[in-house]
């Protein structure tokens, strides 16, 4: 079976640059959310308008996760919580919740995980927002927050908000590169959190392959690395989703998914553990997407349909 995947995310660069995210940030620290939210009008108009690529996928993406075919009113809402989202991550660096209106689901389950002091593997999507990991910590003084990325992903909107946020604890473990692994280890040993994002991953970063999963109708493929990691360092896995649902209303859910921390000792039984929580995840992807379906926010080739036909033989 072939691991190969589409790496347009991996590819593309962020449609944006650093003078623009500086005036938008300003406009928010300085005015004030409801001010800055008039910014996001023009951006979701330019995406709608001036973006085609992003366009198609997300309304190939809407079809599925609708059951109809998606309208421009669809389209906007898309593209306007995806917006939304991303100026939210300003407030979140912060560790400023006031503008928000936060509910949140299955503290306890966080709690449980890490009562034995060895950490917890959060693992999470591009599925709303995943910045509000904080408010964990926010709640619970002293506990401590990584978040595993690509280090080249967004990176001019990381060093904005690390600018905007100097006094903030922005703490990100980079994947793919020597040591990565071992960092994390790391943390979890410290008693931390560690989060990542399961719904996307790039061959060859040293972390993970790729399994294809039924999601929304047809096979999509997802990393298992997240997983095998677990398993490796022997943790327990959460599931952690943080969905916008408009305005200034966020809701964060934490679901028990693995716990790897005894692991089976046969070499088939441990596969199967890992296959089975990663279908877990996915299954309860596909779920979320279906209840909120705007929240997703993976705006390239996800099924891998613009790929070229095998040449005949």
């Amino acid at each position: 079976m072939s691991t190969a995947a589409p790496a347009g995310w991996a590819e593309s660069r962020e449609r944006s640059n650093r003078l623009a995210l500086r005036v938008i940030a300003w406009i928010a620290t300085r005015l004030g959310r409801p001010v800055a939210r008039l910014v996001l009008l023009p951006v979701t108009l330019y995406f709608l308008l001036f973006a085609p690529g992003p366009r198609r996928h997300a309304r190939r993406y809407l079809a599925r996760a609708l059951g109809r075919e998606p309208g421009w009113r669809d389209l906007w809402r898309h593209f306007h919580a995806f917006a939304s989202v991303a100026l939210d991550r300003i407030w979140f660096a912060r560790g400023d919740m006031r503008p928000f209106e936060l509910r949140l689901t299955g503290g306890p389950v966080v709690d449980a995980a890490l009562a034995d002091g060895r950490g917890a593997l959060m693992l999470g999507a591009h599925l709303g927002s995943f910045e509000v990991l904080h408010t964990v910590g926010a709640e619970r003084p002293g506990m401590r927050v990584a978040m595993v990325m690509y280090p080249d992903n967004a990176r001019m909107v990381q060093s904005v908000l690390q600018a905007l946020a100097p006094e903030a604890s922005l703490d990100v473990i980079p994947l793919g590169q020597p040591g990565s692994a071992l960092r994390i280890r790391d943390w979890l040993d410290g008693g931390g959190l560690v989060g990542l994002l399961g719904d996307r991953f790039r061959p060859g970063a040293g972390l993970e392959g790729s399994v294809a999963c039924p999601f929304l109708g047809p096979a999509a493929r997802f990393g298992d690395g997240p997983l095998r990691l677990a398993l490796t360092l022997r943790r327990e896995v959460v599931f952690m989703v943080g969905l916008y649902h408009g305005g200034a209303r966020y809701e964060v859910r934490f679901e028990p998914l693995a716990d790897f921390r005894t692991p089976p000792a046969g070499a088939a039984e441990r596969e199967q553990a890992v296959q089975q929580a990663l279908a877990a995840y996915v299954q309860r992807l596909e779920q979320l997407c279906r209840e909120a379906p705007y929240n997703w926010f993976n705006f390239y080739d996800f099924w891998h349909e613009d790929a070229p036909a095998p040449a005949a033989r």
